[in-house]
């Protein structure tokens, strides 16, 4: 007869002691949250262990099975059998590793950094009963686990060919391809005064009255777009510029932690969204926020009328009489700025890195009309994504109720 058990009825744990920068190359394991271990010189445990991922976002939940010398990471939990108790560790690396995600979700704790809550994790329940069925339940894991990790690769699959298809979109937007019969049907919309060059001019007036009015500085100037820097046939109607012709951008402003912790009602905007809430703002309309450096280097995100942005991200200035603020957002993710960053220990971008980047100029209509067909499109990858993402939980949730159905014939 069996049971359902607390984590720390079944376990001793302990955390690792090494971290992996101190880490000498040896002839013992060293077994840190990633995939691949390393080797020590030296080694602290000798025998059979589990040693879990209790700290390390992107590995977090993942379990190892050791039998032998070994060391663990500062990141990881180390779990022997509790005294008294027999129980097949293999059985339960593979059972951990399978619950890999209902794990962290029930135990998991903080806002930016994840990590693993002890008392959480303790508490977390697995089925127990006597050695022998243990051992026969490796068998209908690893065939359950199988049939799960097929569909769920299928399922990954298919978001992944439905991402790079939203990105296609936007690349097909900004080349104009998505308006390509709308300009049929609208020619007075795209020349004359309506043509994208005349556009362009009236942002440079534009840019140069503010200039004279001490409100802007000059800009500096950005060399002659050459034929081979034009990536595609320009449309009817429209123009070539480089981005600093349309836009100019400058850093935010940092926050301490201190500052952070005080809460408030606008966002705080970094590199990568929203971060927290402050009681003040440093922007009080509407903006584009550009990820400046780091992992979020070149990510694109819109604010809200008012909020704080931080010093790891780029403020966007624009015409809004001349540019669609819409049009301009998808106009910046499609060209995936990531790739013009410069790459140091972290990759980083500025403005001179950005503003000679070459684009289309579409006229203010059809920066309307593209907007709009894109939204289209991507209202209906985001229905197919819904329902991708809605089969893989309804599958994962079958897959979790036959394990539990299959552990209750037993239990």
């Amino acid at each position: 007869m069996g049971e359902w058990k607390p984590i720390d009825d079944l376990f001793d744990y302990e955390k690792g002691s090494l971290q992996s920068s101190k880490c000498t190359p040896g002839k013992y394991s060293f077994i840190t949250a990633a995939e691949e271990w390393k080797t020590h010189e030296k080694f602290t445990h000798d025998g059979e262990a589990l040693i879990f991922a209790m700290a390390a976002s992107g590995s977090l939940g993942r379990t190892h099975y050791v039998n032998g010398k070994f060391i663990s990471s500062d990141l990881c939990f180390i779990l022997t059998p509790n005294k008294g108790l027999r129980l097949d560790l293999i059985f339960y690396y593979r059972l951990f590793n399978f619950l890999r995600a209902d794990i962290v979700k029930k135990t998991a704790t903080g806002t930016s950094k994840l990590a693993i809550n002890q008392t959480n994790f303790g508490a977390y329940k697995l089925p127990y009963f006597d050695y022998d069925h243990q051992v026969i339940f490796r068998k209908k894991i690893e065939t359950i686990a199988g049939i799960n990790e097929e569909f769920s690769n299928g399922m990954n699959h298919q978001l992944s060919l439905l991402a790079q298809l939203r990105q296609a979109v936007l690349q097909e937007g900004i080349e104009g391809k998505l308006t390509a019969e709308w300009r049929k049907h609208n020619p007075e919309l795209i020349s004359g005064d309506n043509h994208a060059s005349k556009l362009l001019e009236k942002i440079k007036a534009e840019k140069e009255r503010l200039f004279k009015e001490g409100k802007i500085k000059r800009d500096k100037p950005l060399a002659p777009i050459a034929d081979d820097e034009k990536p595609f046939e320009l449309p009817d109607g429209w123009v070539w510029c480089r981005l600093g012709e349309l836009l100019r951008i400058s850093s935010g402003d940092g926050l301490t932690s201190k500052e952070m912790a005080k809460g408030g009602d606008f966002p705080v905007f970094g590199g990568n969204g929203i971060n927290g809430y402050h009681d003040k703002c440093n922007i009080s309309e509407k903006t584009i926020v550009i990820g400046r450096v780091g992992a979020q280097c070149g990510s694109v995100h819109v604010t809200p009328e008012k909020a704080w942005v931080t010093d790891n991200a780029f403020i966007t200035y624009y015409h809004e009489h001349y540019l669609s603020g819409n049009w301009l957002e998808k106009l910046l993710v499609a060209l995936n700025l990531r790739d013009r960053a410069r790459e140091t220990a972290q990759p980083v971008i500025s403005g001179k890195r950005v503003y000679p980047v070459v684009t289309a100029l579409p006229s203010f209509a059809e920066q309307q009309a593209t907007v709009k067909r894109i939204g289209e499109l991507t209202a209906m990858i985001d229905e197919l994504e819904k329902q991708v993402t809605e089969r893989k939980v309804q599958a994962e949730m079958l897959i979790h109720s036959v394990l539990r159905e299959a552990f209750a014939g037993e239990v």
